[in-house]
């Protein structure tokens, strides 16, 4: 019994499959092989979709055949064939030519507009410049310049942009044309001026950092040196009364003071000034 049930164990799962498939134990290898298939369908929509949805790296312009343009920078000065290098905070001026080539029909230029684009993909506007407009006519035959000035932030310095310049112009029948007579990739670049301002008050800044320190290291040393220095007591002399210069001997009889020099103790020692009276007083008791 207990074999019977080891049996039935074994064999129902093979039954059940036979049956859900509706066919032999062996639909494993035709359902990995219509797995594949379906993911071969899978890859293949899915590139279809791919390419459906991917955005185009050109925007749309329109030309008329009876129209030449061109276009030459000034500033910066731009040799063809090599990458347009774009001062960051400078202005760019460029010219833009418009030639009819047409015999009867007459154009107008329009307007001339510039745009910076996302340099992986020009279809994403990253800066709109003002459209300028000149509505300028042009007979068959003849030719028209045009100007253009537009100027890059600062903030876009170091960076690649796409850079689309469009001249907008119609003709005698009403007809509008957009043509981009330039679309192609630039390099914005930061200028070094050398000494800017920031730069300058930076320099005096620190030269009055220098200068302070100096003077108070003088004044450190100053002190530090007086502390170190001895002071040394002055001798005072006291000179008493032997200056002369401040004594009158005028009231001194002649003989006395003969008598005074004389003696080796040389002249008299100096007294206090009298008044003239106390002079004559003792004059007359001489």
């Amino acid at each position: 019994m207990q074999k019977f049930f080891v049996l039935l164990l074994l064999a129902l799962p093979a039954v059940l499959l036979t049956v859900n498939t509706g066919a032999s134990p062996f639909a494993f290898a035709a359902e990995d092989e219509l797995d594949e298939e379906l993911v071969d369908v899978e890859t293949e929509d899915a590139a279809v979709v791919a390419d459906e949805t991917e955005p185009e790296d050109e925007p749309e312009t329109t030309k008329s055949p009876d129209a030449d343009t061109y276009l030459l920078f000034t500033r910066p000065l731009h040799a063809s064939g090599s990458q347009l290098e774009l001062p960051a905070g400078y202005p760019v001026e460029f010219l833009v030519g418009f030639t009819n080539k047409g015999m009867f029909e007459d154009f107008v230029v329009e307007s001339v507009e510039a745009s910076f684009r996302y340099a992986m993909d020009f279809s994403y506007f990253i800066q709109n410049f003002s459209a300028v407009p000149y509505n300028r006519e042009v007979k068959p035959g003849h030719e028209a310049t045009v100007s253009y000035s537009f100027l890059p932030t600062e903030s876009f310095a170091g960076r690649p942009f796409g850079l689309n310049i469009a001249l907008n112009y119609r003709d005698g029948r009403g007809n509008q044309f957009s043509e981009a007579v330039f679309n192609e990739t630039v390099q914005i670049t930061e200028v070094d001026e050398g000494l800017d301002g920031e730069t300058f008050f930076l320099y005096v800044f620190l030269a009055a950092i220098v200068i302070l320190l100096l003077v108070l290291g003088q004044q450190f040393l100053g002190s530090y040196g007086k502390r170190k220095r001895p002071t040394a007591a002055r001798k005072v002399v006291e000179t008493g009364t032997t200056s002369t210069k401040d004594v009158d001997y005028e009231w001194i009889p002649s003989e006395t003071l003969k008598q005074l020099q004389n003696s080796p103790k040389g002249a008299p020692k100096s007294s206090p000034k009298q008044s003239p009276r106390q002079r004559k007083a003792k004059a007359s008791v001489h």
